[in-house]
């Protein structure tokens, strides 16, 4: 049942790529409010959209003892310099030569 307070919405799934260790903190840091990761997400944006902090001091706690544990030395600062380590594509995975041998051989 949909309590009067509750809002209804729909989700949908997502790709995001985020630098390793922020992400690594992130998820960490909603395991320990025991909520999802996407949850976790939206509360932050939904906060910075009204220019909010999402998060109180014992969270902040938290999320500085994870940055040092992942070795997290990024801030806000470098939002807009992070340039990614240039190698092979994401998701493109390495062809083991089968298929295109079977291809060879059948003359295609």
């Amino acid at each position: 049942m949909i309590e009067e307070s509750q809002l209804l919405i729909e989700r949908v799934q997502t790709g995001v790529r985020m630098e390793k260790r922020l992400l690594k903190v992130l998820k960490a840091l909603a395991e320990y409010h025991d909520m999802s990761l996407g949850d976790l997400l939206e509360g932050i944006v939904l906060h910075a959209f009204d220019g909010k902090t999402p998060f109180g001091s014992e969270s902040l706690k938290r999320i500085h003892d994870l940055k040092k544990f992942y070795a997290l030395d990024l801030d806000s600062r470098a939002s807009h310099r992070l340039t990614e380590i240039k190698g092979k594509p994401a998701g493109k995975k390495a062809s083991s030569g089968k298929r295109t041998q079977r291809r060879e051989n059948d003359g295609r």
